[in-house]
């Protein structure tokens, strides 16, 4: 069976798109005096809203319409249609979406505008095509694989550093504590080898950042796969170098890296030696 990557792109572009409008919109009226319901998940600092779970039914919804039959993974879990338990677990040939669908729960309750909408198909594991939608800025960030990386209708390419002392990181933080706390202090041995540190709150903007050569590298621990699914992809098909979690445990049983081919080689080798096994 083959699998058409640009038109899976465009059902996540339409898809995240319309769900992005959802968030938008709700956000707004949080703005103006809307109440939200709030919870809690893995920590009270874990947020979970009820525009999160509206967001991921119009997902579910939309892609039953337009790709009956397909599996889901949300990170919410919401509705009553199939849900893949894991997407490295699919069969060579069945597409199942990983969806998030506000990626950077607290940057959104609080109206901090880096947060998005974000929409991967996989097939075997493997991403295949993307869109990571930001409902403030309204920017589309695509990729299928094979057909490069987009912003809106810009092809996307990795910037060049010529060496780690001139590199942007980025990175992110768990929610637990105590993790919260072995994560800074790797920040805080990093940091004099680099340019400099940037923190958006979400992990597809992050990646997508990456893509764009808005920063040059970006490393994060405790990724789940709605996390990364469509913003690593989209960070690969720019010519970044992706280590998806699991993949380098040198790093850490758990860690993501996406980097310029540049300087990702040295990177990883800092990241090693400063303990980044240990988080």
């Amino acid at each position: 069976m083959t699998t058409d990557y640009l038109a899976l792109t465009e059902v996540a572009v339409r898809v995240a798109s319309e769900a992005a409008e959802l968030v938008r919109a709700a956000r707004l009226d949080m703005a103006a005096g809307r109440t939200v319901e709030v919870g809690t998940k893995s920590s009270e600092t874990d947020v979970v809203t009820a525009v999160d779970r509206e967001s991921e039914a119009c997902i579910r919804d939309r892609l039953a319409r337009l790709r009956p039959g397909e599996a889901m993974l949300g990170e919410e879990d919401t509705g009553t249609g199939v849900r893949a338990p894991d997407p490295a677990a699919d069969s060579e040939d069945g597409v199942t979406w990983v969806v998030d669908p506000i990626d950077g729960t607290v940057n959104f309750l609080y109206g901090y505008p880096a947060y998005a909408v974000s929409v991967a198909a996989r097939v075997g594991g493997e991403s295949v095509a993307g869109a990571v939608v930001e409902p403030v800025s309204g920017r589309c960030w695509k990729a299928g694989k094979g057909h490069g990386a987009w912003l809106g209708d810009t092809p996307l390419r990795v910037s060049e550093p010529k060496r780690i002392e001139l590199t942007l990181l980025a990175t992110g933080f768990a929610y637990d504590a105590r993790r919260r706390t072995r994560q800074a202090e790797l920040v805080n041995a990093v940091l004099g080898s680099v340019r400099d540190i940037r923190r958006s709150g979400s992990a597809a903007l992050d990646l997508c950042a990456v893509a764009a050569g808005w920063v040059d590298a970006y490393y994060e621990h405790g990724l789940s796969p709605w996390d990364w699914a469509a913003g690593a992809l989209i960070a690969r098909e720019a010519g970044a170098l992706v280590s998806p979690p699991g993949a380098d445990t040198a790093l850490g049983a758990d860690a993501t890296l996406a980097a310029s081919p540049s300087i990702a080689n040295g990177l990883r080798e800092l990241l090693v030696s400063c303990g980044a096994g240990r988080v």
